[in-house]
């Protein structure tokens, strides 16, 4: 029997892509466009996995999540358009099983599912994981920690630091970490990648340091 996902999502163009998406991997899909109406479903549908925004009408999806934790264990993987946001998720251990920071890939947020999905019925999944001095890269997770502090970063710029990563100390040119971005934008170039970098060593705090500018060349990672 196939997964049933819960969409939360009040706008209906971006739960429209993540709904086709899904199904076209055979997951049925359940879909509300407000917290009051996504407690419904998931208490009528007994979803597998909740995918949950959280600036939502009438109830808001930090409630969501605490009124769902409350009372099961059903995975949530929450969808965040600031920063803020997700210091708030943290700050309020709402225990969400994954996160996923906006503007992102619909085909990142369906493989995050599986993932999730996987963890919740015991399958293991082979680590892969990062680790250069304070600085973690978890590559199956999406996860990337500074001195143990989870840093959210979006889709784009957690690829190019897991470039960096696997190969500490080796330069990276500016056009292999676009490609390993996979911007499908026809305006990104180059450019972008100095965008996406200024963007990591800035979110990354301390372990910012770490990200070194080799001119003429890319960028690096420092051992």
């Amino acid at each position: 029997m196939s997964a049933t996902i819960l969409i939360v999502e009040d706008e209906t163009r971006l739960g429209d892509i993540l709904e086709e998406y899904l199904r076209r991997e055979n997951y049925r899909v359940e879909r509300a466009k407000d917290g009051a109406r996504a407690l419904e479903l998931w208490r009528a549908a007994k979803p597998d996995l909740i995918l949950l925004d959280l600036m939502l009408p009438i109830i808001d999806g930090f409630e969501v999540a605490r009124k769902v934790r409350a009372e099961s264990s059903t995975p949530i993987i929450m969808l965040t358009a600031r920063d803020e946001e997700l210091d708030k998720l943290l700050g309020l251990g709402l225990g969400a099983d994954d996160y996923v920071v906006k503007p992102y890939s619909p085909r990142e947020v369906v493989a995050r599912v599986k993932a999730v999905l996987r963890r919740a019925s015991g399958v293991l999944m082979p680590s892969e994981i990062y680790r250069i001095g304070t600085l973690e890269v978890d590559i199956h997770s999406f996860v990337v920690r500074c001195g143990g502090e989870v840093v959210a970063l979006t889709t784009s710029e957690v690829k190019l630091l897991a470039v960096l990563a696997k190969t500490p100390g080796h330069v990276r040119q500016r056009a292999e970490l676009l490609a390993a971005t996979g911007d499908s934008d026809r305006y990104a170039d180059e450019r972008t990648v100095d965008a996406h970098v200024k963007n990591v060593r800035r979110k990354l705090g301390a372990c910012g340091e770490m990200l070194e500018t080799v001119r003429g060349m890319g960028y690096r990672l420092r051992v």
